[in-house]
């Protein structure tokens, strides 16, 4: 990345494009003064363009001069950038899994631009599906998808009647904007409050992040400037809002409240004092605005982060090992048969595992939906194909300890 990022400074240098500028806005005025000549007197007209012909196509050589160092730089950024990320034909969409599911990537293209705030963009979108719905097409995990409709459409339906979800998000983006742009509280607590119930149901520290954060803006009383107030008054307006709001908190976050309650003692060196860290803590806003972000979207049954974007995350950081794998199964001549799992591990970053996964201690391999983890009756769990195999319908023995089992006794587990 190191030429690139030389390159992208020598262009910076030299894309100077201002006295190219001048150089064709003096082509301009020359051009209009002798307009403005001929006009007044057209008998001059053959010795004012005789005289104009000289000084504008210098005024045009000059401004292309101007434009050829760009002209050079811009080459060698792209021949750079061919250089760095050559051109490589994608693997092939042979066992494409989504083709004969249209309905739920038109929902995840809508549940994202309604995410996103792009509300015009999604209703637009959302209409023309309706209007034109896609058509599934067989592929070899689903040869028949038209068996499968039903539920694509009512989930799909939930989404496109989209006008309740867009009044949420629509306060949702409100609220961010109340709290990154005007450092406003008020919108966010006040929708914490409402729902303080189901936050603390779900041991949510949302409702008292904000007035922790609350509390800290009105002791600190800080400025337009940020700057802090040195006078009493801010920690005694922070003192009354403690003893008016930081009752409810007292049973989960006493430790936390003791603590602010000890900054009262260090106001006027409250840089040098142990509680520093609540009052200049430069991400305090960003980080408040993730967790309202994530409680809001979990209280509507959405992830904080939209599922298209980490899906194509996660396909973009796969693509090269996915790659690689075609190119060594067209060498040795080899299929990929594998159904409902990777044959290959993909190295994804630990934000992006969701869920456990469990290897059959018997047929080593990985669960599925088909073929899910099953535990009998003393505890050892195995996959369902293994189970099918040792039973026979039949009373069994594990096969890690001497207990004997019915395959009807075993359950189903979910991880």
């Amino acid at each position: 990345m190191d030429d690139l990022r030389e390159q992208v400074e020598l262009l910076e240098s030299k894309a100077n494009l201002s006295t190219s500028i001048q150089d064709i806005q003096k082509a301009i005025d020359l051009l209009t003064t002798a307009r403005a000549k001929i006009a007044a007197d057209p008998h001059t007209a053959p010795i004012t363009l005789a005289k104009l012909q000289s000084p504008f196509k210098q005024a045009l050589k000059q401004a292309n001069d101007d434009l050829k160092p760009v002209y050079s730089s811009l080459g060698k950024y792209g021949k750079a950038l061919d250089k760095k990320f050559k051109d490589k034909p994608l693997p092939t969409a042979e066992n494409d899994a989504l083709s004969s599911h249209p309905q739920l990537i038109n929902r995840a293209i809508a549940m994202h631009l309604l995410r996103e705030g792009q509300f015009s963009v999604a209703s637009t979108f959302i209409d023309e599906a309706s209007r034109n719905p896609p058509h599934p097409e067989p592929t070899a995990s689903t040869p028949n998808p038209y068996l499968n409709e039903s539920w694509e459409k009512d989930l799909a339906t939930g989404t496109f009647n989209s006008q309740e979800l867009q009044l949420q998000f629509a306060e949702m983006y409100h609220i961010l904007h109340e709290l990154r742009q005007n450092r406003n509280l008020g919108p966010a607590i006040a929708w914490a409050r409402q729902r303080s119930d189901t936050l603390e149901a779900r041991g949510s520290n949302l409702e008292f992040e904000l007035c922790r954060l609350q509390f800290v803006c009105l002791y600190a009383g800080r400025d337009d400037d940020d700057i802090m107030d040195e006078s009493a008054g801010g920690p005694l307006r922070a003192w009354a809002y403690a003893r008016s709001e930081f009752g409810p908190f007292q049973g989960r976050y006493a430790r936390e409240v003791q603590q602010l309650m000890g900054a009262m003692a260090y106001w006027e060196n409250i840089m040098d004092s142990p509680y520093r860290r609540y009052f200049y803590n430069g991400s305090a806003w960003e980080d408040v605005a993730a967790s309202f972000t994530r409680e809001f979207c979990s209280l509507l049954g959405l992830s904080a982060d939209s599922p298209l974007y980490i899906a194509a995350t996660a396909g973009a950081i796969a693509l090269p090992t996915l790659l690689k794998l075609q190119n060594i199964m067209k060498e040795k001549r080899t299929e990929w048969t594998t159904q409902n799992e990777l044959p290959v591990e993909i190295p994804l970053p630990p934000a992006y595992h969701f869920h456990s996964i469990f290897v059959c201690p018997v047929s080593k391999e990985q669960s599925t939906d088909q073929n899910p983890p099953m535990m009998m009756p003393c505890g050892h769990v195995i996959a369902q194909e293994s189970l099918e195999k040792l039973s026979k319908g039949a009373r069994f023995k594990c096969p890690y300890c001497p207990t004997e089992s019915h395959p009807h006794e075993a359950k189903k587990v979910f991880l």
